[in-house]
């Protein structure tokens, strides 16, 4: 038996938002060859009002896949290209003094948007890059003791190269947990990259994909995600797995609870796009890198060594025994 509770999002709702779903992931998939398992990681982190940061060296196609999202949508977004002299307000907005009128007036910046696409987001200064922190996490804009909410749905795509780089700045830690994913593209496979110089992924077609989704239907497949049904054993055993994540050795930071919220978030969607209406503890195992790897922070010896965060979470996974399948809950 599988551990499927009562009761949820309806079934014909959860339908549509799988039906949506991949027909989002096929339009993206025009342009972005090869690459569908991270494609299909942005969509969950899209129906799950989670940001995307998209982190590999340059040239793979991270701006590529931020733009072909956006480009699928019938939705505001505006484009930010971080640059060391990006200054907070460049990005937020700021207060002005209109002299006719003697007021001040808030002139909201390009945050103020569905889908804002952050190129580069590391090249900024921690300053700014710290100017993110409350519209990722509290959907608004704080300006002289007023808080101006910003359009919903809300989704920050931002891209990064190796920290390793010139010119780079470490993300801040904070900052890093409010990405709900990190993902990498890599290189493509020789058919995928063969089609790239045949001309059939120019990138002058992006601007040719059709719009597969407004922003209010996005809206609304949110609201369908959230009610898609969880176990009670399945809440314990993710619980668990972020738990595995303090206690490991080589941790010294594991995820918070955050990070706890963050993977169910994004349980339910994958649970959706695959036209269900209860998840699964695949739906956990497949997710659990991507939302809670960037989250830790390893000891230095565990680095020198090479331990990665996904090498934590796979020990983490093959730690927690899975549920069983019991009678129907």
């Amino acid at each position: 038996m599988r551990l499927e509770p009562d009761g949820g999002a309806p079934t014909d709702s959860v339908a549509l938002l799988s039906q949506c779903f991949h027909a989002l992931g096929d339009n993206i998939e025009r342009v972005v060859k090869g690459k569908r398992e991270t494609v299909e990681l942005a969509l969950v982190c899209l129906f799950s009002e989670g940001h995307l940061l998209v982190e590999d060296v340059p040239g793979t196609g991270k701006t590529t896949l931020a733009r072909c999202l956006a480009a699928s949508l019938e939705a505001s977004w505006h484009r930010v290209q971080f640059t060391p002299d990006l200054l907070p307000s460049d990005i937020t907005g700021v207060t002005v003094y209109r002299q006719n009128t003697g007021t001040f007036e808030f002139l909201p910046g390009p945050v103020f948007a569905n889908i804002v696409l952050g190129d580069e987001i590391n090249r900024a200064s921690p300053k700014t890059q710290s100017s993110m922190l409350e519209v990722m996490e509290e959907r608004q804009v704080t300006a002289d003791g007023t808080a101006h909410p910003v359009p919903r749905p809300f989704m920050v795509i931002a891209t990064q190269n190796s920290v390793d780089m010139g010119g780079t700045y470490p993300l801040p830690e904070a900052q890093l947990d409010r990405f709900l994913m990190r993902v990498t593209l890599g290189y493509p496979d020789h058919a995928s990259e063969v089609a790239v110089l045949s001309g059939a992924a120019s990138e002058t077609s992006i601007g040719q994909l059709p719009t597969i989704a407004t922003g209010r239907h996005i809206a609304e497949f949110i609201q369908v995600a959230r009610q898609i049904q969880v176990a009670p054993q399945l809440y314990d055993y993710l619980v668990r797995v972020v738990a595995a994540t303090r206690e490991l050795p080589g941790v010294r930071l594991g995820a918070s609870p955050r990070g706890s919220v963050a993977l169910l978030r994004a349980v339910r969607v994958r649970a959706a796009s695959q036209a269900r209406a209860y998840a699964l503890p695949e739906d956990v195992k497949a997710l659990a890198g991507p939302v809670l790897a960037h989250r830790l922070i390893l000891t230095p010896e565990a680095e020198l060594s090479g331990t990665s965060g996904a090498d934590v979470i796979a020990e983490a996974l093959a730690t927690v025994p899975v549920p069983q399948a019991g009678a129907r809950l």
